[in-house]
């Protein structure tokens, strides 16, 4: 994972000058660096140095570097090993830390002064842990811890950077607590906490309100989108025959709950035998269907996903829903991950409790059972609609998080995320400022993550633009949502997408000034694909509304895909796994229609365009499922 993390970071792990020498152990390194304070935190007083803090090193994972090439292997259509998945122990052996990492922090620690059985290694190895007074971390990481305050009145202990010896530096990814207190997910009014699923935080479908008359006929699909629409768009004509064999989740986080009220109203007018079906829900950290709330900033996301997700596949597939998080610390995508794969709970030093919830819960109505940690099997395809702005979250929490993606992909798994709806903006119509921060008048443009991981797969949104049919081919999405894209800040070009992207900027030079937004070309760039995300007509609270967003095309494409493993899987073939490897290789180039007109406005430009072939606004264009099947049977 290393490969894909941009030089040009100025926090970027591992890059500094030498420091203070000291002959016992080896001269000191600056390992990580804020540029700059969050907005809303202030320094605020020295911390007592007799006071505890509970020091974590993350150790560098084995063979990280090699996880691209190890993901393209059983990936990319050419291989002889396309298709030949890991098992989930595999993964965890692979990538385990060294005996040597282990043993190299430990010992300087221990000869820094640390007694022996103050450092503690957790049962995975992938962190060392240490029970500190300021004063004594201070001393081992040359560093100057602060309380540090909030508008709001949230306090944080950090510093705003730290050192490591140099024969150190190799085994050690990052220390917690120190710099990342700002990876905090946030709403764009605050910036303590706040759980994704709350309305207003990160990246959420839009409505123009409720409608009178449905029309499901073709020939309206430019006025209402539904699944008639999407079935002829697409060609998902498809009745699937593996049964339990496959799988499909959608992910949502508490306190967004589905009614099952809304989906039998729909499933009455557009579906067929699904009245009174619910998806088989798995809870995750206390999740439950609340009910407390019924509204649309309550209802829409999971009623959206779930009516279109579970139609398209039909009452012959299943649908898993995976509900995160409960109503008092609500979630992270890591709370997910952590419930996917038990070694993660605790790899690269486990989750920052500054960052993501702690379970068990002791509030009142908190979830009080044990975090669950590798309690869940993942599905064989997983649509996310939700997201952050990458400027969100530190480097280190971000690779973290992106490596784990990588690895469902290792395991066959394929994982979808929307792009966004603020086209060039970040959720919250943000834009970056030279300073790093984020604000409404800010010039630059502002990439969205999980979508700028090179191991997920980005949804952007088109649409049927008024007087045009679904026979014609669609624009990308201009009406109350702009589809998410463009190129990240903090991961480089993965190999597969490099011809298509480079192709984009030799034909389409970008006349912005180089420095609103990352103009090096080597970037990872998203969007991968698309699919519509204007006009839905989705059942919420007892009502037909219009609804809008990358939130509806993410679950749009992973019912295609879904389809395609069910085939896949009757002829006793693999499942599709990570697909960016395959979808960008000439072999399946026929299998997307192209999107050529629109743009995807924001920060004071038009964004960019979309146009012949790969672009920022619509990745590779919409999946069109007959080609992609026959394409993916053949492998």
């Amino acid at each position: 994972m290393r490969s894909f993390i941009l030089s040009v970071l100025s926090f970027t792990l591992g890059l500094a000058a030498s420091a203070i020498a000291d002959p016992t152990i080896s001269p000191w390194k600056l390992h990580e660096k804020r540029s700059h304070i969050p907005a809303g935190w202030a320094r605020a007083r020295t911390l007592d140095p007799s006071a505890l803090i509970p020091l974590r090193f993350a150790l560098a994972q084995s063979n990280i570097e090699h996880i691209e090439a190890l993901l393209n292997e059983v990936s990319h259509p050419a291989s002889p090993s396309y298709g030949n998945h890991w098992s989930a122990s595999q993964v965890a052996a692979k990538f385990a830390p060294s005996t040597e990492s282990v043993e190299t922090v430990r010992s300087w620690l221990i000869e820094s002064g640390v007694e022996p059985h103050r450092v503690k290694l957790s049962p995975t190895k992938g962190w060392l842990e240490v029970d500190s007074t300021v004063e004594e971390a201070e001393n081992l990481l040359l560093a100057d811890y602060h309380v540090y305050d909030h508008e709001t009145g949230t306090k944080h202990i950090a510093c705003e950077s730290y050192h490591l010896p140099e024969h150190v530096v190799p085994h050690v990814d990052f220390v917690t607590p120190t710099i990342h207190f700002d990876a905090k997910p946030q709403k764009y009014d605050q910036h303590n906490r706040v759980p994704i699923g709350q309305p207003g935080q990160g990246s959420s479908p839009k409505t123009t309100g409720k409608v009178q008359d449905i029309l499901n006929q073709l020939e309206d699909c430019d006025e209402q989108i539904t699944p008639i629409c999407l079935r002829t768009l697409y060609g998902l004509w498809y009745e699937p025959v593996s049964g339990e064999s496959n799988s499909y989740g959608i992910v949502e986080y508490t306190p967004q709950a589905y009614i099952q009220s809304d989906l039998d109203m729909f499933a009455k007018n557009f579906s067929t035998g699904l009245e009174g079906v619910s998806p088989t829900m798995v809870s995750i950290d206390g999740g439950f269907l609340q009910t407390v709330n019924v509204s649309f900033d309550y209802n829409g996301e999971s009623n959206l996903d779930l009516e279109y997700g579970m139609t398209l596949v039909t009452k012959g597939q299943n649908v898993t829903l995976y509900q995160v998080g409960d109503a008092i610390e609500g979630a992270s995508f890591n709370t997910f991950l952590d419930a996917l794969d038990g070694t993660y709970c605790t790899y690269d030093g486990g989750d920052d409790p500054s960052q993501d919830p702690v379970y068990p819960d002791t509030a009142d109505g908190g979830y009080t059972g044990n975090e669950d940690c590798g309690t869940v099997k993942p599905a064989n395809v997983i649509s996310t609609s939700y997201g952050y702005n990458e400027a969100d979250l530190s480097v280190a929490y971000a690779i973290r998080q992106c490596n784990e993606y990588a690895k469902l992909g290792l395991m066959g798994v394929t994982i979808l995320y929307s792009s966004g709806d603020y086209g060039v903006e970040g959720n919250g119509e943000t834009c970056l400022n030279p300073d790093g921060n984020q604000t409404t008048d800010g010039k630059i443009f502002n990439p969205t993550f999980p979508s700028t991981c090179p191991y997920v797969t980005s949804v952007g949104a088109t649409q049927v633009s008024p007087g045009q049919s679904v026979w014609e081919p669609e624009n990308a999405c201009e009406e109350v949502i702009y589809s998410g894209g463009g190129f990240s800040n903090y991961f480089s070009m993965p190999d597969y997408q490099k011809g298509a992207v480079e192709g984009y900027l030799a034909a389409n030079p970008i006349s912005y000034s180089k420095d609103i937004y990352n103009s090096t070309g080597t970037s990872r760039a998203y969007p991968d694909l698309s699919a519509n995300g204007a006009n839905y007509l989705v059942a919420v609270d007892g009502s037909f509304q219009l609804v809008y967003g990358t939130s509806a095309s993410s679950p749009v494409v992973g019912a295609i895909l879904t389809m395609v493993n069910d085939a896949r899987l009757a002829r006793n073939k693999s499942t599709i796994g990570f697909i960016n490897p395959t979808i960008y290789s000439p072999e399946f180039a026929l299998g997307f229609k192209d999107v050529t007109n629109g743009t995807n406005p924001g920060c004071g430009t038009l964004g960019f365009n979309a146009t012949k072939g790969w672009d920022p606004v619509t990745g590779l264009g919409t999946p069109y499922f007959p080609s992609l099947l026959a394409k993916w049977l053949a492998l």
